[in-house]
């Protein structure tokens, strides 16, 4: 199956986009539990993709896969002023969304699960519902030297292989 990925690759290239992750990567040079790199940018969208295709979820590859690009790129500004990254990685998402050719619904889904994708439960987007079990989904923490250390209660972590 051919799917087209070009507005993915234009938040990619853009350099808003760019100048964030950049910045974000430099932040987490020292950190020493999970980072929030492009790697896992692309874990997030593939598991969320599965979760979508598993419950039949009308949502496209190119658009999860653009909500997860964009999912945690407001932690560099988290980082430096305290802002929530949720609420930062809206603020910088919108900015590079009006730049690329979305639909005002599309822009609207996007946003939402970004500033949901911290949350669960009933009240959140299907969109927002699977972008947060796939950013869960994505830690093994079972490989983790940090595991011990990590913030995260034991029911959270990943202690072993689920997808």
């Amino acid at each position: 199956m051919l799917t087209n990925m070009t507005r993915v690759n234009a938040i990619w290239e853009h350099p808003l986009y760019q100048q964030n992750l950049k910045e974000l990567i430099s932040l987490e040079t020292d950190r020493i539990f999970c980072r929030h790199t492009p790697e896992h940018f692309l874990d997030v969208a593939r598991l969320a993709y599965i979760f979508a295709l598993e419950r039949n979820i009308a949502c496209s590859s190119e658009l999860i896969y653009c909500t997860a690009l964009l999912h945690d790129i407001g932690r560099a500004k988290q980082y430096t002023d305290g802002t929530p990254h949720d609420i930062a990685g809206v603020q910088i998402a919108e900015q590079i969304l009006s730049d690329l050719d979305f639909s005002d619904e599309e822009k609207s889904q996007i946003l939402t699960a970004i500033g949901e994708h911290r949350s669960s439960g009933k009240n959140v987007s299907p969109l927002s519902q699977i972008l947060y079990e796939a950013d869960k989904k994505s830690r093994m923490c079972f490989l983790c030297p940090a595991e011990q250390e990590c913030y995260w209660s034991s029911d959270k972590k990943n202690m072993t292989i689920q997808y």
